[in-house]
């Protein structure tokens, strides 16, 4: 069993930048891909960013050029920096990852969610 703890959301302005990070914890043999996704009020959750163990990366066009995201394979952790935010980034957002099970199963688990917030 895999669990995410997130961290980093905030209230920030318009132009400003936040950090958010995700760390895993559990038994599985070993991480692909982890991402960010978000939702915001009345809308379904979005991709924002995945990276995958190799550092291959993929974004949102909403946020390109703005976030990035980056990995450390070591620790287990997701991290996501959000520069030049907008009022429309504010959302929950949500950690991600796709694991391979000590059964060598692939599995997927979610993160609690961290509220970002930006004011205009």
């Amino acid at each position: 069993q895999v669990q995410l703890v997130e961290s980093g959301g905030g209230l920030v302005q318009a132009g400003g930048s936040l950090r958010l990070s995700c760390a895993a914890s559990g038994s599985f043999s070993s991480i692909s891909v982890m991402g960010w996704y978000r939702q915001a009020p009345g809308k379904q959750r979005e991709l924002v960013a995945t990276i995958t163990n190799g550092g291959r990366t993929n974004y949102a066009d909403s946020v390109k050029g703005r976030f990035t995201i980056s990995r450390d394979n070591a620790k287990n952790s997701v991290y996501l920096q959000m520069n030049s935010l907008k009022p429309e980034d504010t959302a929950v957002y949500y950690c991600n990852a796709v694991y391979v099970t000590l059964l060598i199963r692939t599995s997927t688990v979610w993160g609690q969610g961290t509220q970002v917030t930006v004011s205009s």
